[in-house]
């Protein structure tokens, strides 16, 4: 199959469409369930990228999720705390694979943003994964092939119109890509950059402190970043994207996005939220929609008489400010990556009040010595890799 007709562009009025090979060779995929569209396969490309680069570098199992062809959540196959089987309301009893694993917790970093993502998984989806995924509201799955088991699962989601393919996994794209805007044709070499722990050698800190779970959080950061939509900054902490700020104008928008999002995961956390009583058979979206409300400062949207009752079996007390603050000044050892510089130690004050310790970013910025001291301030350790990593 050389090319395959699309139903629509990004837009309804957007046609014809199709996803081609130039050079008159064969798409290097299959596909075993649904009808992908345009966007979907804009999502199912740079998500194969990302896990397939994070399993290369890290050597684990690897997952993202994936909506509007940035990652709300990206993760490596570690194994769930019974905190974890909490948060993201998987069974303490259930069996999971390191790749049910990683997609779950990529899934799990934000969960409002990958309601209808798209998933790509580095390893074979196997049973455990597919029951997960069944659960959840998704458009589709990439992965390098389906147990059979598996297939029969996700070919039963959505009435059997669920999008499943199948890429082949030693499928090598050309060393140019080119797109067109405005009828004018752009070309460029594939950003092929290895990102690796030869990257985080040259610590600018006076904390030269950088155990090996950061560096491989700093890893998946930093590829994570090199398929966001720019710009972008990426906490990642044991092994999981916490917080993804993408396609900001200003860098510190990026920051301060990135780890709003990373303070609501570790809220999640918090006892109070492990300790909502919900109402029997409350839909999983209305049930997550109604946790980041209860965390937010609209928290009286799900907390007003007669209102409260179509959530909760009893009313929850209110999780203050105060409390808010005093939780998420317990998070430590979060990392943070950056696509390009950061350009003032702002940058590094927000991060640091996320529980931040370890920070990657090119370096570069005139005021770079500006950034070195203020992660000195904090004892924070600083990479310069170096290297940007822009993505649009």
């Amino acid at each position: 199959m050389n090319e395959l007709e699309l139903k629509y562009g990004c837009n309804p009025n957007q046609k014809p469409s199709r996803i081609f090979m130039k050079d008159g060779g064969e798409l290097p995929i299959r596909i075993l369930s649904g009808k992908p569209g345009y966007i979907n396969f804009m999502d199912a490309f740079n998500s194969w990228q990302l896990v397939r680069e994070l399993k290369q570098a890290t050597g684990l199992p690897s997952a993202a999720s994936f909506k509007h062809v940035s990652p709300a959540g990206a993760a490596v196959g570690l194994p769930l705390s019974d905190v974890d089987r909490q948060i993201y309301f998987v069974d303490k009893d259930a069996e999971l694979s390191p790749i049910a694993c990683a997609y779950i917790r990529a899934r799990g970093a934000d969960r409002l943003c990958s309601y209808g993502d798209w998933a790509a998984l580095s390893d074979v989806c196997d049973a455990a994964t597919a029951r997960y995924l069944k659960a959840e509201v998704s458009d589709g799955v990439i992965a390098p092939g389906y147990t059979e088991e598996a297939l029969a699962i996700l070919r039963e989601k959505r009435k059997g119109t669920y999008n499943v393919v199948e890429i082949d996994p030693d499928y090598v794209p050309a060393e140019q890509e080119c797109k067109d805007v405005f009828g004018i044709t752009f070309q460029q070499g594939r950003n092929n950059f290895r990102i690796d722990e030869a990257l985080l050698s040259n610590i600018v800190t006076e904390s030269k402190n950088l155990p090996p779970q950061a560096k491989i959080d700093l890893i998946i950061a930093l590829i994570t970043l090199k398929y966001t939509q720019s710009n972008s900054v990426c906490y990642v902490k044991d092994g999981q994207a916490i917080g993804v700020g993408a396609g900001q104008q200003s860098r510190i928008h990026c920051t301060r996005l990135a780890g709003q999002k990373a303070d609501t995961w570790y809220l999640r956390q918090h006892p109070k939220v492990l300790g909502l009583q919900f109402v029997d058979k409350i839909r999983r979206a209305d049930r997550d929609n109604a946790i980041d409300v209860y965390i937010s400062d609209e928290y009286e949207d799900v907390l007003a008489e007669g209102v409260w009752q179509n959530t909760f079996k009893v009313k929850p007390e209110v999780l203050t400010a105060e409390e808010k603050k005093a939780w998420i000044a317990t998070q430590s050892g979060v990392t943070v990556g950056s696509d390009a510089f950061f350009p003032f130690g702002d940058n590094v004050e927000r991060a640091r009040k996320s529980g931040v310790q370890y920070i990657a970013e090119p370096g570069g910025s005139i005021r770079d010595d500006h950034v070195i001291m203020t992660a000195n301030k904090y004892g924070i350790t600083m990479c310069f890799t170096g290297m940007r990593l822009f993505h649009h």
